[in-house]
């Protein structure tokens, strides 16, 4: 595979930010600013698919903290390439099919 330049743009939030702050400068470098719940970073990674570095990212940062999240946008060439924690997808869709089983219980039988 052809190796790249990506242009990472995130924000890294975790339970624990200055746990996972030492290993952040040491992964990506590049511009970490400090948020209220963790970091911002922009930078500039090689790889070959923006999908496996930010997976290799996120599984690093959570080896260090388990409740860490990461949003992030990886460009190359014009395209950009966005993601986010499934872990929050799958939360706010159970929270969702609470509502909907909370609706189908008070309104659904009369």
């Amino acid at each position: 595979m052809v190796s790249r330049q990506y242009r990472l743009v995130a924000d890294v939030n975790s339970a624990n930010p200055a746990a996972i702050e030492p290993l952040l400068r040491q992964l990506v470098g590049g511009e970490i600013a400090p948020t209220v719940d963790g970091s911002h970073v922009v930078t500039m990674l090689p790889g070959a698919r923006a999908q496996d570095l930010n997976r290799s990212l996120l599984s690093a940062l959570r080896r260090v903290e388990r409740r860490t999240r990461l949003r992030a946008a990886w460009t190359v060439g014009g395209v950009t390439e966005r993601f986010f924690d499934p872990l929050l997808w799958r939360q706010h869709r159970g929270a969702d099919r609470d509502l909907n089983e909370f609706r189908t219980l008070t309104w659904g039988r009369r």
